[in-house]
Parts: structure tokens; sequence; C-alpha cells
């Protein structure tokens, strides 16, 4: 008779690793910023497509670049037309002193689920792209983090997803099996990546799909 053995994909989940930013967090930026400078303004601050605008240093400042360095790289770029553009050079300063705002709130459903598995025996982890000072501001702001037993934080390591240096890093700070392992991410290379590393990438789209997914594979109902 032949043995039978137990899959990966049978395994249940005995611990669970978390994104933040969309995952956990309703992260809104632009709230830091609202009412301080013009729509138009705001909006090409903002704008994805701009080179030296918000989301190129919000990469920057997540692979640990200071927030001095990043107000005097942007002061730099925008500085030759500031006077002829009025564009506002203090930005990112304005930004980096109100950005607790832009920590709108946890996502729907998530401090319930947060709950749930912990009170079944599944351990929780976080990794983010994120700086240390946002995410201690956001534990302050969110008791329901303070269920993560530990966070592995870009800024800090100096690389970010979906570098795979990053999730093996996390695996051995927290001393987790990838097999039993779940990581939860909003961005599909992100997910990816962690099952390319072993891990059972999830992409988030709510918390009432993840629910019933990582509930289902700790061994629970949802």
């Amino acid at each position: 008779m032949s043995e039978i053995t137990e899959t990966a994909a049978d395994m249940p989940f005995t611990d669970v690793i978390f994104d933040y930013c969309d995952v956990l967090l309703d992260w809104r930026p632009r709230l830091a910023l609202d009412g301080l400078y013009p729509d138009a303004e705001l909006d090409g601050f903002f704008d994805r497509d701009a080179e030296y605008g918000f989301w190129h240093y919000d990469v920057l400042s997540d692979l640990g670049w200071s927030e001095k360095r990043i107000i005097a790289d942007y002061a730099a770029h925008h500085h030759a037309d500031a006077m002829d553009a009025g564009y506002p050079v203090q930005v990112f300063r304005d930004y980096f002193d109100r950005q607790q705002l832009a920590l709108y709130d946890m996502i729907d459903g998530m401090p319930t689920l947060l709950h749930d598995l912990d009170a079944v025996g599944v351990r929780l982890w976080g990794l983010t792209n994120f700086t240390a000072k946002f995410v201690h501001a956001a534990h302050a702001k969110f008791p329901w983090l303070g269920l993560l037993q530990d966070t592995v934080v870009s800024s800090e390591e100096r690389i970010h997803k979906p570098d795979p240096e990053i999730y093996r890093r996390a695996i051995v700070r927290f001393g987790v099996d990838p097999a039993t392992t779940a990581f939860v991410d909003d961005k599909a290379r992100n997910a990816d990546a962690a099952t390319a590393v072993g891990l059972d990438g999830i992409r988030f789209l709510d918390a009432g799909q993840v629910r019933e997914r990582l509930l289902r594979m700790a061994g629970t109902e949802s």
C-alpha cells in the first residue's frame, strides 16, 4: 500500500504575514496635504506619472531615504522652475509634518479577522514597504495591529518587496515554516514573489475574500 503524504496545499496555516497599506490600513496620503494647497497642485504632486512627484519619493522612502534627504532632493529638482510655476518646494516638509493624517483607518473587516485568526492560534506578522516611523504611528493609532507579533519594514532593511531577499529575511526573523505560512498583499507581483520563495502568496481583494481562505486553511469555519 502506498504511503499517503500531505501536500503543502493541504497543510493548515500556522502563520499569516500581512502587508500593511491597502490590506490592513486604509492609507490615503493626500489627506496629509488636503487644504494646504490648491487641488490642481496636489493633482500634479500625486500624479503617478510625475518624474519627481510623491510616488517617486515614496519608493525611496520605503528603501530607507531619510526625510531630510527627500526634502533636499525634491527641492533640487523643483527649485529652478518654482518661481515661475509657483510649485511648493516645501510640500514634502508639510507632508512629513502631517503624515499621520494619511492613516485614515483600518480596512473594513480586518480588525475582526486579526482577532479571529489570533483566537484560533494562528501567529500573525507584518511585512511592509513602509517607514519605521509610519509603522510605529499606525500601531499607536490602531491597537488591533498589536496582534502582529513582529513586522519587517523595508526602510530598515533597505530593500523592498518584491525582492525575494526581504521575504527570506522575514521567514528567518519570524521563525516560520513557509509551507504553512500565508502572505497577503494587495499587489499581485508581491504575492507572486512570496509564492516563489515558498510562502502561500495570496492577493488581497477584500476582507471577506481573505477571511474565507485564511480561516478555512487554519482549520476553522469562516
